[in-house]
């Protein structure tokens, strides 16, 4: 097999979930408790801002706590040592990524330990709470801070720096991901289109699962790091 030069891999809740993390969609997930409405979209937060800044300070909170499991370490390696370009976009808004070691990395969804200023469009690290009286380091105005994450209805972030990447990677790794949330659920194609081999390393086959030319299933901690072994080896 020829080495890849350009490796995209994309993540997914699926790959935090061992470290503690709540997941979104699965049975018992985030939306099983929370009307998403209500609490991850512009029009709820317009609605009731309180209501958002208290179920994002609880997660703030929770994902503090969490460390990189296996497989966050496991994709740190893969970056540091394997010959290609490797560029991790991941859907999570948690830290652990970075955590793990990750330097090349995108946060399609935004991210939790960050905070924007809707006023004045400034961008934050952040890890108190947030409230409605919370004024803006920036432009120092109150009511505009809010989690940088992209709620439902919003544009993910650098969409063209992600296209262009997948259209130029020879390998596309999908990673604990449902497959079901679009524009993720499309990078396969993508990728696909543009003649990048297509794996997919979950704990069960995903929407998406016929896109892919191998799939590998199971615990990401067991999964990941026994595959990143693989690639290595096979540099």
């Amino acid at each position: 097999m020829t080495t890849p030069r350009s490796i995209v891999i994309l993540t997914g809740a699926g790959l935090s979930a061992e470290s503690g993390l709540a997941t979104f969609r699965d049975a018992g997930g985030i939306w099983a408790r929370y009307d998403y409405r209500e609490v991850a979209t512009p029009q709820g937060f317009r609605k009731n801002p309180d209501l958002v800044h208290e179920f994002y300070n609880l997660r703030r909170r929770e994902v503090q706590k969490a460390s990189p499991n296996a497989a966050h370490l496991a994709l740190a390696r893969l970056e540091r040592e394997h010959p290609a370009l490797v560029t991790i976009v991941t859907q999570n808004i948690d830290h652990l990524h970075e955590a793990a070691g990750t330097l090349s990395l995108i946060h399609m969804h935004g991210e939790l330990l960050k905070a924007l200023c809707a006023l004045c469009g400034e961008r934050h690290a952040w890890r108190e709470d947030i409230a409605v009286a919370t004024l803006c380091p920036s432009c120092g105005r109150r009511g505009g801070m809010r989690p940088d994450v992209v709620w439902f209805g919003e544009m993910p972030y650098e969409m063209e720096r992600i296209a262009e990447l997948l259209q130029s990677a020879d390998l596309f790794i999908s990673i604990g991901t449902s497959g079901n949330v679009y524009p993720a659920a499309g990078f396969v194609e993508i990728a696909r289109a543009a003649g990048a081999r297509t794996l997919e390393w979950n704990l069960e086959p995903s929407d998406g699962a016929s896109m892919f030319d191998a799939a590998v299933h199971g615990p990401a901690t067991e999964v990941v790091p026994a595959e990143v072994a693989r690639l290595l080896a096979e540099t």
